[in-house]
């Protein structure tokens, strides 16, 4: 790559990257309503990308081999039990992640 392609490669990252982050501040300016919809993904989004990030994990688990999943179950368990508990997203995915890294690293 040439120095004139990193340098353009570069300033199309920078624009994108500005772009994403001043974009929602030109379009829904203060004192004007959010749409419905953006609102509707507001709420929506959240859990649908929780949700696929558990597929997307549990994916590569064999459930016929020994431990047949259990290290993950059980670490999804404690994931949301703590979430229920705490109501804090950030907790129960650290805390979660933790019992699952002991689990594999210690008992199974």
């Amino acid at each position: 790559m040439t120095q004139a392609q990193e340098i353009m490669t570069i300033a199309i990252c920078v624009a994108g990257t500005m772009a994403t982050r001043f974009l929602p501040f030109i379009i829904f300016r203060e004192g004007r309503p959010v749409p419905a919809y953006v609102r509707y993904l507001g709420k929506a989004l959240p859990s649908a990308i929780f949700a696929m990030l558990v597929v997307y994990c549990l994916k590569d688990v064999r459930f016929a081999a020994p431990p047949h999943g259990l290290p993950e179950f059980i670490a999804i368990a404690v994931t949301v039990l703590l979430h229920l508990w705490r109501r804090s997203m950030m907790l129960s995915i650290f805390c979660g992640t933790a019992c699952y890294m002991a689990l594999v690293q210690f008992v199974f």
